[in-house]
């Protein structure tokens, strides 16, 4: 399903009613969208699938209601809990499963409309809903709008990360294959059935409730996103949600995320990162639908100091998000330092 978790069926969804799947989570990593990259980061599976469980059960106490049936022991859904008992961190989590109808490409366009024509009122909803509390280093906020558009008074992004006055919300298409930002108006007509204002506020949720979870392990909780599914009149929290691959973190101004991979390539492997800009915008301007077709570059594997220094940074981000040693990991801070030595 996605380049660093597979998946699995065990019942089919219909149109009128749910079905039941599993997430496997695995170690490989994905940075600009490139998908699964040369190198495998050991534990990170288990990391994401420890973190994205215990949001999960964060959100479900909390009355928001999710696809989440449990993370996966000896073939058996089980709580986070129950899995850390018998010392099992765990690797695959049990979904509710709805439709995911195939998203047509004819002409340089994507057909929603065919889409939302087989889901019915049992699918996917095809969007990211993505919300900010801050604007780091690297986000794409900064190329899409000025600082004063978001309540700021900067002329110009500093070079700093920078608290926005208010959360937003914005979003980006999901199945296409180049991410875009929408407006409201676009992302009205990709939703479907499924309300904007739902799907915003059941966002604005998640992010408080991620938000004050960072808070209480000492991190900052920078931007993130979630998807949606909708089933019988109602928008659930579906995928994976506050992981350090879907969501930004930070420590004392230190990258705690995903961000850190990215940073990484674009300091070292600058070229590959600039053929991939340039393939994307030449499949724009020639509406091809697969831009890695037109990449000329492909990505270099990662020495062996760099793939352990990332392990440490996931495992140690899960250890202190969650409070409680899981992994043989450092502590943060050293994770972090070691980080910024390569």
């Amino acid at each position: 399903m996605t380049s660093v978790k597979n998946f699995r069926v065990t019942q089919e969804a219909t149109t009128d009613s749910m079905g039941r799947g599993v997430f496997e989570f695995t170690d490989a990593y994905s940075v600009f969208d490139w998908g699964k990259m040369p190198d495998e980061i050991p534990d990170k599976g288990a990391s994401l699938c420890t973190m994205g469980a215990f949001n999960f059960e964060l959100l479900e106490d909390a009355g928001v209601r999710t696809h989440y049936r449990g993370v996966v022991v000896d073939d058996e859904p089980c709580s986070l809990e129950e899995a850390l008992a018998a010392d099992q961190p765990p690797r695959e989590m049990a979904i509710d499963l709805t439709q995911v109808p195939e998203l047509p490409f004819e002409d340089g366009t994507y057909d929603y409309d065919a889409y939302h024509a087989e889901a019915g009122e049992n699918y996917l909803v095809p969007l990211e809903i993505v919300f900010r509390n801050r604007v780091p280093v690297g986000s794409s906020l900064r190329t899409r709008g000025d600082p004063t558009a978001y309540g700021l008074d900067f002329e110009e992004w500093p070079e700093q990360a920078v608290d926005l006055p208010e959360p937003i919300v914005e979003f980006s298409t999901k199945y296409e294959e180049q991410d875009r930002y929408l407006s409201d108006e676009e992302a009205d007509a990709i939703a479907g059935t499924a309300g904007l204002d739902a799907l915003e506020s059941i966002a604005r949720d998640v992010n408080r409730l991620v938000t004050g979870q960072a808070e209480r392990a000492g991190l900052t909780h920078e931007d993130g996103k979630i998807e949606c599914l909708y089933y019988d009149g109602e928008v659930r929290v579906a995928d994976v949600v506050g992981t350090f691959d879907e969501n930004r973190f930070s420590l004392d101004g230190q990258q705690v995320s995903k961000e850190r991979l990215r940073q990484y390539h674009k300091h070292t492997q600058p070229e590959w990162v600039e053929a991939v800009s340039v393939a994307k915008r030449r499949a724009d301007e020639e509406g091809v639908d697969n831009w890695k077709s037109l990449c000329e570059r492909a990505p270099e594997p990662l020495d062996d100091e760099v793939i352990q220094a990332g392990r440490d940074l996931y495992c140690a981000g899960t250890n202190t998000f969650v409070g409680r040693e899981i992994f043989d990991a450092p502590e943060l801070d050293d994770a972090l330092a070691r980080f910024a030595t390569l």
